[in-house]
């Protein structure tokens, strides 16, 4: 009886302890898959989990892809551009990469009517110059600290600054602050500057955005014919819930082409979202900036 008893207590245990270590297993891999959301104001570091249409619009000058990002199905497009500037300007690709992110994890943002393409890094070259990867995922630790080669990155591989290398007072001798830069042979020269304006043409935006830095403030748009009622709109829109002041024009120094302009130029509302400085994306500001223009374009 003792060793019937001894051997119904064996065996107890041993069902007990598999469905313990059961148990433990199941947890283990369900905290593995468990993933914390990323604050609002945490730096995307990495591509992010896209869930869009995505198409190469062109090549840079070294042959990496200029890629665009399409959320959304509607048939007015709101586009956003970052990164125009390269490694100068790396904060403005990564605030893109975030607005990316959030597009993802918030997919009814989106109005029916419209559609929102992403296009983060237009000159890939000059960002691999400074953060020195050739893949998108970079974060601020992977940036130079030599001011120099941060400095040539604002450049393309042909160390022209294709803000310059668009059709709105363009010269092949341009300018940036109290420097001469190269603003390419003629007019829309570079691959990279190019790839813009043929998607442009072809896919007809209602409304642009592009990111730079630095100066914090939201600056309007226009070649030689006045700020549309439209462009002034958005300007003050965006600024408003974002907090950046709005700016008619800039005019901190003579501008030898530019991209928002020849936007304007082409009749496309197009404004200027200069970040405060060159290592903040600002997520917060940009992101109530984003929503209202979504909620004014749902419209």
């Amino acid at each position: 009886m003792k060793k019937i008893i001894i051997g119904v207590v064996v065996v107890v245990v041993i069902i007990g302890a598999y469905f313990l270590v059961s148990s433990w297993s199941n947890k283990v891999v369900v905290t593995k898959d468990v993933k914390t959301p990323a604050p609002s104001d945490q730096i995307a570091t990495t591509t992010p989990n896209i869930n869009a249409q995505e198409s190469v619009i062109g090549k840079s000058v070294e042959g990496r892809d200029i890629t665009a990002y399409q959320y959304g199905t509607g048939t007015k497009e709101l586009l956003f551009v970052g990164g125009i500037h390269g490694g100068y300007e790396w904060n403005t690709a990564l605030v893109a990469y975030q607005l990316m992110d959030y597009l993802k994890t918030n997919p009814t943002l989106i109005p029916a009517n419209l559609k929102v393409t992403v296009i983060p890094v237009l000159n890939p070259d000059g960002l691999n110059k400074v953060i020195g990867t050739s893949t998108s995922t970079f974060s601020p630790s992977n940036v130079s600290t030599s001011q120099s080669t941060v400095i040539a990155g604002r450049f393309n591989a042909n160390k022209v600054d294709l803000n310059r290398n668009f059709d709105c007072d363009w010269q092949k001798a341009g300018t940036w602050q109290n420097k001469k830069v190269s603003g390419g042979s003629v007019a829309f020269s570079e691959p990279e500057s190019l790839a813009m304006k043929n998607y442009v043409e072809k896919n007809k935006p209602g409304a642009v955005v592009v990111w730079y830095s630095s100066a914090g403030g939201v600056f309007a748009s226009n070649c030689h014919n006045g700020v549309s009622v439209e462009t002034n709109t958005i300007t003050k829109i965006y600024a408003t819930a974002s907090g950046y002041p709005a700016y008619e024009s800039f005019n901190f120094y003579q501008i030898t082409g530019d991209m928002v302009n020849w936007l304007a130029k082409n009749n496309i509302p197009a404004i200027s979202v200069l970040l405060t400085n060159h290592t903040d994306t600002e997520w917060s500001k940009n992101q109530k900036g984003v929503e209202a223009l979504l909620k004014y374009y749902s419209k």
